[in-house]
């Protein structure tokens, strides 16, 4: 399976490239584009000041270039926090997207987004400063309206990028649960 995998505010970090190995293990061919051109943060207030410093739709279009060779063949998108709100929107906007892995991040979605059962999954802290209660509901249910077929899991008491042993939201018993219902996720796929 081709995949691209975008990482999250803190740019692209050692718990990145760890994920993309995952999945090469696992057989799959991984893009790992680096969308703030090598620069990294350390805290979550240098990670908004870097994006927001490139401008959202500086970091879609760099996003799009760096899919765009690939998509051809049908892309699973998978993302981290804000890189998974960038991998939704690309996968909704693809129409030969296979499936959509997000970790740690949602986003909206457009008035016309429109995809035939689209598989997505979502892996989530339980709760997560970013992505409330509420804001989950209503993001699964506009999900379905488009069309796609999601999952999602909740992981009690984990930090929001709870993936990253670098991080202090890191938990590895979720983390190691998301890589393995993520991988048998893509495998279905």
């Amino acid at each position: 399976m081709d995949i691209i995998l975008f990482h999250s505010m803190y740019g692209l970090r050692p718990a990145v490239h760890a994920g993309a190995d995952r999945l090469r293990a696992a057989g799959h061919h991984v893009h790992v584009p680096d969308l703030f051109d090598g620069q990294t943060a350390d805290s979550v207030e240098e990670g908004v000041a870097l994006k927001d410093k490139i401008g959202k739709d500086e970091l879609l279009r760099r996003a799009i270039l760096a899919a765009a060779p690939h998509s051809e063949r049908g892309l699973v998108y998978a993302g981290f926090s804000i890189g998974g709100s960038i991998a939704q929107t690309l996968a909704l906007g693809d129409a030969k997207a296979r499936g959509l892995l997000l970790m740690h991040g949602t986003s909206d979605i457009a008035e016309n987004a429109s995809v035939d059962e689209l598989p997505v999954q979502l892996h989530v802290a339980d709760p997560d400063p970013f992505e409330s209660h509420d804001w989950l509901s209503a993001w699964y249910l506009r999900m379905g309206q488009v069309g796609a077929d999601v999952e999602v899991y909740g992981y009690q008491g984990a930090g929001h990028l709870y993936t990253d042993p670098e991080l202090p939201d890191y938990d590895a018993s979720a983390a190691e649960q998301t890589w393995r219902t993520g991988l048998a996720f893509i495998d279905s796929l």
